[in-house]
């Protein structure tokens, strides 16, 4: 697993140990199809500049520079995969996901009770957790106290969890031109889906650390953790949350043969030290990297 400040890394952590109890293995015995894609945006493509040369932007991560490219037309979820459309997709085939498979998976430590037992840290983010038996319907945990939430989106998801949902509403994992097309909502070279202010006449329009990280989250946008999949105002193409809440997995390496690219940023990017909320920007997850921030919505050819 591997990953920005925003999300960690496990080196020196077991690569998983013994698997959990498991109801089988990943191949599907059945499809969905389409039915259950739910509420999406048909967008015509087209061309845009891509990527950020602005003082925000990370040169670190490969943002620019901005390059003018094109996408075909496609369709994208309204918002990201929910506990309620996962839950429909373990009911239907046994998949078994990779947290499950492990036997553990990233909690932030600040969603976990006082009286947690201690657990190992990640490199580099020291506030998350190694957390045993937290999956995608436990996300802290069966000691954590909590459920997964029906219309909040899915997390603990590796690449290949997010793959394997898409394959079976028959769709796919958006390339990151897609994603990004799709998030700016049809403005050219803004920070956010709808515009360059994060916080427009001081209304909160996406879930993101809110105070001083990690100690003290005011929540001054409604939420701690994750929020709803179909919070705040939606962009232009009725798209919700395509920054903050959760990232988001596309299909695109980050770094050929090691990572895969996620956007979005999540719940826990502040500006102190991770302002990867905008739309430009990107990091690297290891295609078995799961965390409690990381989900993914799917697109379909058109």
């Amino acid at each position: 697993m591997a990953g920005h400040c925003c999300s960690p890394r496990a080196e020196g952590l077991p690569a998983g140990g013994a698997p959990a109890t498991v109801r089988g293995q990943h191949p599907l015995t059945e499809s969905a199809g389409n039915g259950a894609f739910g509420d999406a945006a048909s967008l015509p493509g087209g061309t845009f500049l891509m990527g950020s040369d602005d003082p925000l932007a990370y040169p670190e991560d490969g943002e620019g520079p901005v390059r003018s490219v094109s996408v075909g037309p496609f369709q994208i979820q309204a918002t990201t995969v929910t506990n309620a459309q996962f839950a429909a997709f373990i009911a239907a085939t046994g998949y078994v996901t990779d947290a499950e498979r492990y036997g553990w998976s990233f909690v932030f430590a600040g969603e976990l009770p006082d009286v947690f037992p201690p657990t190992r840290g990640a490199v580099q983010a020291p506030w998350w957790r190694q957390v045993e038996g937290a999956t995608w319907n436990q996300p802290g945990g069966p000691l954590g106290g909590r459920t997964a939430l029906a219309e909040h989106p899915v997390v603990h998801v590796s690449f290949t969890d997010a793959g394997a949902y898409a394959s079976w509403i028959g769709g796919r994992l958006p390339t990151e031109m897609e994603w990004e097309y799709a998030a700016r909502g049809g403005l050219e070279q803004q920070n956010f889906p709808w515009g360059n202010d994060r916080e427009p006449d001081g209304e909160h329009r996406m879930n993101v650390w809110q105070g001083t990280f990690p100690s003290n989250n005011s929540t001054a946008d409604g939420w701690y953790g994750t929020a709803p999949a179909r919070s705040y105002t939606p962009n232009a193409y009725g798209l919700y949350n395509m920054t903050g809440n959760v990232w988001e997995w596309c299909a695109d390496w980050f770094i050929l043969g090691e990572t895969h690219v996620a956007k979005g940023g999540s719940f826990l990017c502040h500006e102190s030290y991770c302002r990867r909320y905008r739309v430009s920007a990107r990091q690297g997850l290891g295609p078995d990297s799961t965390t409690g921030n990381t989900g993914f919505r799917c697109v379909l050819s058109t």
